[in-house]
């Protein structure tokens, strides 16, 4: 699958889960762990929808991926785990300490996240960061 076509699954997996929706958004903007064959092959889950039939939809498995981070079988850097710590609470409510998980973020990271609360919430945020 294509990075567009699997973010267009996601977002559709997503589709009026506001918490859901921001966790996914927040990967896709920051990008890097979706580009990672190992991490598609091994947590992202595909399937059609039953609604119409057709329509691609994927699914991130939080807890294992979070698991194979705790446990050192997914390799990131400090930046990349804090993003994907922060995606999975949104997503899945998995706990997270904001302490440790927003300290070392940079400013574009901040801002993402700060857009994904808004969105969590049911709030649209005012401005977006590719």
């Amino acid at each position: 699958m294509t990075a567009p076509a699997l973010q267009t699954a996601l977002r559709a997996c997503a589709a009026g889960l506001c918490p859901l929706e921001a966790a996914v958004d927040l990967l896709i903007a920051h990008a890097w762990l979706l580009d990672r064959s190992d991490f598609r092959d091994r947590f992202v889950h595909h399937g059609i929808s039953i609604t119409d039939g057709i329509t691609d939809m994927a699914e991130i498995d939080w807890a294992a991926a979070i698991n194979a981070l705790d446990i050192g079988e997914l390799p990131c850097s400090g930046g990349e785990r804090r993003i994907l710590r922060l995606a999975a609470s949104l997503a899945s409510g998995i706990a997270v300490d904001l302490r440790d998980a927003t300290t070392g973020l940079d400013h574009r990271n901040i801002d993402r996240l700060v857009n994904a609360i808004l969105h969590a919430s049911g709030q649209r945020p005012q401005h977006d960061h590719p």
